[in-house]
């Protein structure tokens, strides 16, 4: 079951072989932090946090680095509009970063690399490709010259005849930085000051550095000239990651990562998200609105990662529904694992299982999490049914043993994909209820299997059942049994 990956740069699936056998260095391009991040940062966040959790579970040593683009057009001008300073508002939104990732269960990366705190690398890369013939000053600016890296297009697929064709007089004769480029296909390395704007000295005047030069640089810095894995939306492949690519090699002579890899793109209601449609949503909007966050990650995973998705309420219903069956499986050893003589907690990892092999089978086709998930839902499922036939008939068809193994195998699985949810934390240890409270509950539970809400006494059964007291039904009625009685 060898790892397959598609890589962008070659338009093929093929083995996954790193640079130093065991390890992988990966890199994410991740937020500029103008604004509050919205359902294409969640879905690229979730994407990468489980790809770099599988890596882990099969037994590679990840170091993954995340980007913050902490200077830039649009923090400016958000720190006018608010007579605020840049600093201000790329700190008041990291920090709304790492609120909303945390309420996604997504891990931290193992450093955040700003580019205000990466101006020597930047500058020293700057530098290099000058010295190479690669770069030219002009005016104060330093602009890529395109035609001198001769691969140029690689990544993307763009033909520099084309990008040329495409830049329209009117845009030259509006903006002045294309009256300083030698080449209407350069691109700027480093900008002039302008008044009222942050600066940092450089030896070609102050200014400031361009987008794409402070990933090159901060990949160089925390992860060398070589990488396993460079991962983004694949609204980066072009111009970002290409002048990324051109920036790098130039200097380097080496290839700056061995895998390409884009995820796809969110739609809503059918359309591209965007402020000006109205249908532009935030991660922490969707979650205040009761949006629970496993169902969202159950959204964006059970699509090919590569592939676009479509957010709309009907597909957030149903993954939620597919949550709560995801979960009551996942809940199935902390309610049932007492009475049927496990004792509560997890236990060690199960060694590997047909259903082990099955999802490693799935997921090591190009990160097909959909493929995985498949085996969970098989495992929830056979899981809820028996927790079932246990509470209605005090036992169950399969053996405690085997389905001890199957829960932990879930409870592994599951939280390879992110999907833990802190069970432990969900279920109250508090036996002190009385038999009349029971009775009493029981009553209640009848009345809303009467009214027909079973919602409710489905959620009377579990209060009860995590307490260690389960309900039998029969024709005579219900009776309760307590897991230190059974």
């Amino acid at each position: 079951m060898t790892l397959t990956l598609y890589n962008t740069l070659t338009r093929h699936q093929k083995p996954f072989e790193t640079v130093e056998p065991g390890k992988v260095k990966m890199y994410y391009c991740g937020v500029t932090v103008y604004d509050y991040c919205h359902l294409g940062h969640a879905r690229a966040c979730i994407v990468w946090d489980v790809v770099r959790r599988y890596l882990q579970f099969i037994g590679y040593e990840v170091r993954y680095i995340q980007n913050f683009t902490d200077i830039d057009d649009k923090i400016l001008n958000r720190a006018r509009q608010e007579h605020s300073s840049m600093e201000a508002v790329a700190d008041r939104f990291i920090k709304a970063y790492f609120e909303d990732m945390a309420r996604l269960g997504i891990k931290e990366a193992d450093e955040y690399p700003r580019a205000t705190h990466t101006m020597n690398g930047i500058q020293r890369l700057i530098h290099d490709l000058e010295k190479k013939g690669f770069a030219y000053p002009s005016n104060g600016d330093v602009y890529y010259a395109v035609r001198q890296f001769s691969e140029y297009g690689k990544l993307s697929g763009r033909r520099l005849e084309d990008m040329q064709a495409g830049a329209s007089g009117r845009v030259d004769a509006e903006d002045p930085e294309y009256q300083k480029k030698r080449d209407k296909v350069d691109f700027a390395l480093w900008k002039a000051a302008k008044s009222g704007e942050p600066a940092w000295e450089s030896p070609w005047g102050a200014g400031r550095p361009g987008w794409h030069i402070e990933c090159s640089a901060m990949v160089r810095d925390r992860l060398g000239d070589t990488i396993d894995i460079h991962a983004g939306g694949e609204d980066l492949i072009f111009p970002h990651h290409e002048n990324e690519i051109a920036q790098s090699e130039a200097v380097t002579g080496k290839p700056l990562a061995r895998y390409w890899l884009h995820n796809g793109m969110v739609k809503v209601n059918g359309d591209k998200m965007s402020k000006s449609l109205g249908n532009f949503t935030t991660i922490r909007d969707l979650l205040n609105r009761g949006v629970e966050p496993m169902a969202l990650r159950l959204f964006v995973l059970q699509a090919q990662y590569r592939t676009p998705i479509d957010f709309t309420d009907e597909a957030i219903a149903d993954k939620t529904n597919a949550w709560h069956t995801l979960k009551e499986g996942l809940l199935f050893g902390y309610q049932h694992g007492k009475q049927l003589g496990w004792g509560l907690g997890t236990g060690a990892i199960p060694v590997s299982n047909p259903y082990i092999e099955r999802f490693q089978e799935a997921v090591n086709d190009d990160f097909n999490f959909p493929g995985g998930l498949t085996v969970l839902f098989e495992l929830a499922k056979q899981l809820r049914r028996e927790g079932h036939i246990l509470v209605h008939q005090g036992k169950t068809e399969t053996p405690a043993d085997d389905l001890k193994i199957q829960w932990q195998t879930l409870v592994t699985l599951a939280e390879v994909l992110g999907l833990e949810a802190k069970i432990e934390a969900q279920i109250p240890v508090d036996d002190g209820l009385s038999d009349t409270e029971i009775e009493d509950l029981i009553q209640q539970r009848q009345a809303a299997r009467k009214a027909r809400n079973f919602a409710e006494a489905d959620h009377i059964r579990n209060q009860l059942q995590a307490q260690g007291i389960n309900l039998i039904d029969s024709t005579d009625g219900t009776r309760f049994i307590r897991n230190k009685d059974s």
